[in-house]
């Protein structure tokens, strides 16, 4: 199923993290950050492999030690491939330490780790290392002086504490970096993104911060992200969640599908379902997305639970279902099977992975791999 509109993307400047590329035409990449202990490096690099098998493009770890950022390079040399992003303040020395370790991008906000002479040198080694640097600007750490300006926190504050920091990069010569603009409130934060979006050329980091916990922070972050992309605005994402981070990567994945940016694994069309359904749809949507979690192949399959909208759905889709007696099941928009209740489930599961099997597993993967050599 295509939908008729596309969205036209801000133009950007293109930088690398790793593997990924973010800005410029590459695909909006997914983050996440991790929850561990970073000095725990087994939970760590458990979470981050979790993470990525989700479909996180790329995974942030928290920095705050020198000990910590030893046992960065141990967690680096675990993932390997996977691109990760030393999130570093306050102490410059950390952000060294995690670029000398492996680290692919360093989150920093240049006024909060000393004067010029220090930010001199974290700029000079990512610079030797040759990886980007993110400037995260957030409503709940605003310079007293911006406080004071404004009263509180709004969205002038926002771009101006960040054009601060961009004046910082931009007097050391260094344009290899993307920017966040993030707030709690999801006004002030699409407010403050439009705003510096029509100043800089660099890739922008979309995000609600504190959204909250699984349900109401999903709800904000699809509405506060959702506004953005749909105006072309925004690089690459982080859904921040008081949850498991593989929760942040479901979301994010979930609002990038439902706007026709990316798509990864299987987009399941399925009614709310009434007494007029012939088979529990909710119980069979569940069980069918417990099976497809090992799926990136992208593939609409439809599940509705009567003959009313059935039909139309089920032919649209790939595969699909429209409850009867028995349920008629849709390929490509024929009517080739009919299942009983009791083997739905596995009729419609068997026929998603016998049309997958001799696919190659592109779906997944961001455009332009083989250029970027990007992948989910």
């Amino acid at each position: 199923m295509r939908s008729l509109h596309q969205i036209q993307r801000r133009k950007s400047r293109k930088i690398r993290v790793g593997r990924v590329s973010v800005g410029g035409d590459a695909p909006i990449s997914v983050q996440t950050m991790t929850s561990t202990d970073t000095e725990d490096v087994d939970a760590t690099v458990a979470q981050i492999r979790d993470c990525m098998k989700a479909g996180a493009d790329i995974v942030r770890v928290s920095v705050p030690t020198l000990a910590a950022a030893k046992a960065f390079r141990e967690i680096k040399k675990q993932v390997g491939y996977t691109p990760l992003v030393a999130d570093i303040h306050f102490n410059y020395k950390c952000g060294i330490a995690a670029a000398e370790a492996g680290a692919d991008c360093l989150r920093i906000n240049p006024g909060n780790i000393g004067g010029e002479k220090k930010i001199a040198e974290v700029v000079s080694c990512a610079r030797a290392h040759r990886i980007p640097i993110r400037v995260g600007v957030n409503a709940g750490s605003l310079e007293r002086d911006l406080q004071e300006k404004y009263g509180e926190p709004n969205s002038d504050a926002l771009v101006e504490s960040a054009m601060r920091h961009i004046d910082i990069l931009d007097r050391f010569d260094f344009p290899d970096f993307k920017i966040s603009l993030k707030a709690s409130d999801v006004f002030m934060t699409v407010e403050a993104y439009r705003k510096l979006a029509a100043r800089i050329e660099q890739p922008l980091h979309l995000g609600i911060t504190e959204a909250g916990g699984l349900r109401a922070g999903s709800v904000k972050s699809a509405i506060g992200l959702g506004m953005l992309l749909a105006e072309g605005i925004g690089d690459t994402l982080r859904v921040s969640l008081a949850a498991d981070p593989v929760e942040e990567v479901k979301v994010g994945w979930d609002i990038l599908k439902a706007l026709h940016l990316r798509s990864r694994g299987i987009n399941l069309i399925a009614c709310p379902s009434c007494s007029r359904q012939n088979f529990d749809v909710i119980k069979t949507v569940a069980e069918l997305e417990k099976r497809f979690e090992d799926i990136d192949e992208a593939m609409d399959v439809a599940v509705i639970g009567c003959v009313v909208n059935g039909p139309g759905e089920a032919r649209e889709a790939t595969l699909g279902v429209a409850g009867g007696y028995p349920n008629s099941v849709y390929v490509d928009g024929e009517i080739k099977h009919k299942s009983h209740n009791a083997d739905l489930v596995d009729t419609l599961e068997g026929l998603v992975r016998a049309r997958l099997k001799n696919k190659a597993p592109d779906a997944g993967v961001q455009d332009g791999e083989d250029a970027d050599g990007q992948g989910a």
